[in-house]
């Protein structure tokens, strides 16, 4: 796992991260709810969809919009295990710990908090 400081100054190097913004309505959804309650989901997500050792479908667990949790996802890299190795040294193949997944939930509260 990075620091996080590292981590966002390497992100805003990638064209592909940095291109996710968040459009009016995942806007209006976090606002509207506040982000602890986002951030609620987004630790759902995470224990669910990347969390497991093996997943059916990995690096495409995440969609791409439809929720500003998914978005922040793509921005960190933090999308799928794949992802979560090359950019995070989260290794394959293991359950992430419940370290691993409240540093997800950190990254993802820090990209969010910055959207709003």
């Amino acid at each position: 796992m990075k620091n996080l400081d590292e981590l966002f100054a390497t992100l805003a190097k990638s064209t592909f991260r940095s291109s996710f913004q968040l459009h009016d309505k995942d806007l209006a959804y976090l606002q509207e709810k506040g982000l602890s309650i986002v951030l609620t989901h987004a630790e759902d997500f995470i224990s669910k969809r990347l969390a497991p050792a093996e997943i059916a479908n990995d690096g495409k667990q995440t969609p791409m919009r439809g929720h500003p949790v998914f978005v922040a996802q793509h921005a960190t890299a933090c999308c799928c295990r794949g992802c979560l190795q090359k950019w995070h040294q989260i290794p394959l193949g293991r359950a992430l710990t419940l370290e691993e997944q409240a540093y997800m939930a950190l990254v993802l509260e820090r990209w969010l908090r910055d959207k709003i």
